[in-house]
């Protein structure tokens, strides 16, 4: 799907706030409510916006421990990263999981509230699956955090 500015900035504005009415988003983007409405719907159905969410403040739900784990398998099969990724799935504190390149086979992002709470999410992670090395890193500050992807790249 191609994008043009209106859509950008529709894309940009839902980003910052998703619960801004149509008729505020028209009046930023120079349409009126009907067209900007049909636009908005117009990329949900494309599959531009995949969903609408509320971002959860992590200190006040007390997950305020971001730790970062990487895993290395000396193992590459289907049935393995089938185990794997179920044992990933069934945790809810892990929040991010990618596969990589590089040294590092699978990286992931993990909330809790403390180091005691870690251990428990590292115990179920290594009893669920075969792993060569897993290195965790704790994060001592957040220096940025945004769920807003850039636009520029989008045409």
């Amino acid at each position: 799907m191609k994008l043009d500015a209106i859509d950008r900035k529709l894309l940009e504005l839902l980003q910052a706030d998703a619960t801004t009415q149509v008729a505020e988003l028209a009046a930023a983007v120079g349409l009126s409510a009907t067209p900007c409405w049909r636009r908005i719907q117009r990329l949900k159905d494309a599959g531009v916006i995949t969903g609408t969410v509320a971002l959860v403040d992590r200190e006040k739900v007390n997950v305020g421990v971001t730790v970062f784990v990487s895993v290395r398998t000396s193992t590459h099969s289907q049935d393995w990263f089938e185990r794997f990724n179920a044992t990933v799935a069934a945790i809810p504190e892990i929040v991010e999981f990618y596969r990589m390149s590089g040294e590092v086979d699978y990286l992931l992002r993990v909330v809790v509230p403390d180091i005691a709470a870690y251990d428990k999410v590292y115990k179920r992670l290594i009893a669920g699956t075969q792993l060569f090395d897993v290195s965790s890193s704790f994060a001592m500050e957040e220096i940025k955090f945004t769920t807003a992807l850039p636009l520029g790249y989008a045409g």
